[in-house]
């Protein structure tokens, strides 16, 4: 009897599990609750075009490209340099520029322009507008040193690419006295980076120290676009893509009131001190010229190794243009070490 109970209540629990797995017929859908009160509004974003306008607006790019026009890369009076090859072409050409930071290299280029804007700016990086674009940025290794690299810090290293010194100053080998100066001697006619950076010229033995890293802190505190880009001046037609440099930046800096770049006389002061060295350098046969013609140093002739240095330092000031404004501690140190050194060599003999 028991058995048959058992067996009973089994079944039951079978088809009762059974009826249970099969799910009837959806009910019909009740009545549509009352709608809820809408949410707040969210905040408008940024217009989508907001950071493009920000350069690529019509009347900021007008004034842009006119304040480019002032500037000497405007001008392509270099470009004829370019018919010399890819390692002039590569700075003397947009061509050049634009394949030497996309590729790395430069081949030839058969009809090469002036610069514009999009030699140096490129596509963005970013989308926040920050990067500018810029083709390069990032430190620059030295052609007269390659175990040099020249950091500019950020944007201006864009600039150091092609303002810098193409050779080192003279050397000889141990045991040799006289240098051979060669066709096209100096260290080409953009040397600002390595002058900047506080590298690249003959640091002759003297009685004024040089800066232990080679540099004034000029750096530091100011760099390529800091002086020469700062917010364009049209009172003075300086800064911004203009490139001329910004004496209302040098003024906010040093906190002064110059007109004229002096700066508590020192630009005065350097160019006395760079007449002084030239004077000792026509003195020696290393350098010839006048005032009216202007002043060139001779050259494919062999001069004493410590005259040959002295003149390459002449010419690098010469060319960086700054009237020592980039290094002024540094450059001080050259100018007035060069000079004594010179002083104390003997004119050669007739």
């Amino acid at each position: 009897m028991k058995r048959k109970q058992l067996k009973f209540w089994f079944l039951l629990l079978t088809f009762g599990a059974i009826f249970a797995a099969c799910e009837g017929p959806a009910g019909k859908d009740g009545a549509n609750g009352a709608d809820g009160a809408d949410g707040l509004n969210g905040a408008d974003g940024a217009s989508g075009n907001a950071t493009c306008m920000s350069c690529h607006a019509g009347e900021t790019k007008s004034n842009i490209e006119a304040q480019f026009a002032m500037s000497g890369h405007d001008a392509g009076k270099a470009v004829g340099y370019s018919d010399y090859g890819p390692h002039c072409s590569k700075c003397h050409s947009h061509q050049g520029f634009v394949q030497l930071a996309t590729l790395g290299t430069v081949g030839s280029i058969n009809n090469p322009t002036a610069w514009e804007c999009s030699t140096c700016h490129g596509l963005h990086k970013t989308m926040e507008a920050v990067d500018y674009a810029l083709r390069l940025s990032d430190p620059v290794t030295s052609m007269a040193n390659e175990a040099i690299t020249l950091d500019m810090d950020g944007n201006s290293n864009l600039c150091a690419n092609c303002h810098q010194s193409r050779k080192t100053y003279p050397m000889v080998d141990e045991g040799e006295t006289h240098y051979m100066v060669p066709k096209h001697f100096g260290p080409h006619h953009g040397p600002q980076a390595n002058i900047l950076y506080g590298t690249g010229l003959a640091e002759i033995t003297g009685d004024v120290a040089y800066p232990e890293d080679g540099s004034a802190k000029h750096l530091d505190q100011a760099s390529c676009t800091g002086c020469h880009m700062a917010d364009y001046d049209t009172d003075n037609t300086q800064g911004g893509h203009s490139f001329i440099p910004s004496q209302k930046a040098c003024n906010d800096c040093h906190g002064t009131t110059d007109s004229d770049f002096e700066h508590n006389g020192a630009r005065a002061d350097f160019e006395v001190k760079l007449v002084n060295l030239r004077d000792e350098l026509i003195r020696l046969g290393l350098v010839t010229g006048n005032d009216t013609d202007g002043y060139h140093a001779v050259e494919e002739a062999s001069f004493p190794i410590l005259q040959a240095q002295a003149t390459f330092n002449w010419i690098a000031l010469n060319e960086d243009s700054s009237h020592g404004a980039h290094n002024p501690v540094y450059i001080n140190a050259i100018l007035m070490n060069s000079i004594k050194a010179m002083e104390a060599e003997a004119t050669p003999a007739p």
